[in-house]
């Protein structure tokens, strides 16, 4: 090898079969031997520790993904091939310069990644949808693999991160999201106890804005989060979070989002939160807003407002309650919606909208539009903060 800190493929390989086949902790001391000795000795010192680097890098973290995890405005990494890596930093995706060396390495990082989460990744489980452990600043890592056949060109690895939220309304006002006049609604409908739903698509800023309104919360109050991932950080003095947890390699031991709501009613919670509404636990969550819990609220996938009540029929339906219960609880349940957007000048509030009740189903009546402004909608809020004994703002 020569005196550059360019790293030989072939040693670098038979460096990392060494280590892997010996079994034993890869540390700098044991790379620096399977160095010298898969080179005859011959390896000069700028040599060992280019591949020290080299092999820590693959063994450690999200390898030569991780800086790009550890930008603090990214938000997706995606590898659909060895010389094509994908990063989205709230603009789209754009090509990162970054590469691995081949298809086994993308391979084998998909593997070793899965296999930090407790699952497994082969040629009879083809996929992997788990937490990556959370070290760093990086924040919450969602992984996401799939090897070949599945995956017809090679392996994909689907990387998000989900960063804690924690700004509060001025700082969302102050960047653009929405102007004075609707941050005061918004600080209203806290105080007046609406329970309210967050809806947007992909990464549009539901959480941010979820977490900033918890944010405003009386202090008195005792705030309890239901998430698969502690994405939720409002600054608030009393807040408990209760996570989530996958099966383990043999199947058993999961707690989901269901499970957790049902402890959270137990646990004396003034606001029921739940990070993001995607299943059955929609079923418990109606129920404990129509039990006295006011104020409650999560986020919802959804594209627009309108959509809203479909999308809760379907998640409805996975906990077995029929289309004419859903209806006939989300009417009493919720009364507000959000909806947050993302474009290419940044996240903004895109809507308000209140539930009407219509014979026997419930619809969502726009009140506020980033487009037209105050619609037909407008009355419905303000009869709502000012029934609540608040001073309607809008």
């Amino acid at each position: 090898m020569s005196n550059s800190s360019a790293v030989d493929g072939r040693l670098l390989a038979r460096v990392r079969n060494r280590l892997v086949g010996g079994g034993a902790p890869v540390t700098p001391a044991a790379v620096a031997a399977a160095v010298r000795a898969e080179s005859d000795g011959l390896a000069a010192d700028a040599d060992v520790l280019a591949t020290l680097r080299a092999v820590q890098q693959e063994f450690s973290g999200a390898g030569v993904l991780e800086p790009l995890l550890e930008d603090p405005e990214v938000c997706d990494v995606l590898v659909t091939a060895p010389d094509r890596v994908w990063v989205d930093r709230g603009d789209g995706l754009r090509r990162a310069a970054v590469r691995l060396p081949d298809e086994d390495s993308v391979r084998r990082l998909a593997q070793r990644l899965a296999m930090s989460t407790g699952r497994r990744l082969d040629d009879a489980q083809p996929w992997v949808d788990a937490w990556l452990p959370q070290s760093g600043a990086s924040g919450a890592v969602r992984l996401h693999a799939v090897l070949p056949p599945v995956a017809g060109d090679g392996t994909c690895i689907s990387l998000r991160v989900l960063r804690p939220a924690a700004h509060d309304l001025s700082a969302l006002r102050e960047s653009g999201v929405f102007d004075d006049e609707l941050g005061a609604v918004l600080r209203d409908i806290v105080a007046t106890r609406l329970a309210f739903l967050v809806v947007g698509g992909t990464a549009s800023g539901k959480t941010t804005l979820l977490a900033a309104m918890l944010g405003e919360v009386a202090d008195a109050e005792r705030v309890v989060c239901v998430e698969e991932a502690a994405e939720l950080r409002p600054r608030h003095p009393h807040v408990v979070r209760l996570l989530t947890r996958p099966a383990n390699v043999e199947g058993a031991g999961e707690i989901g989002v269901r499970d957790l709501v049902r402890q959270a009613l137990r646990m004396r919670p003034d606001r029921l939160v739940v990070g993001e509404v995607r299943g059955g636990e929609v079923r418990e969550l109606l129920a404990a807003m129509n039990t006295g819990h006011d104020g409650g609220c999560g986020t919802l996938h959804a594209n627009s407002p309108r959509e809203v009540p479909a999308r809760m029929e379907a998640l409805a339906a996975l906990a077995g309650l029929s289309r004419e219960a859903l209806h006939g609880q989300l009417a009493a349940a919720v009364q507000v919606v959000l909806h947050v957007r993302r474009t290419a000048s940044g996240r903004h509030l895109a809507g308000i909208g209140v539930l009407r009740r219509d014979d026997e189903r419930v619809r969502v009546v726009p009140a506020w539009q980033r487009d037209t402004g105050w619609t037909e909608g407008r009355a419905d809020l303000a009869e709502l903060l000012t029934a609540r004994g608040g001073e309607s703002t809008c």
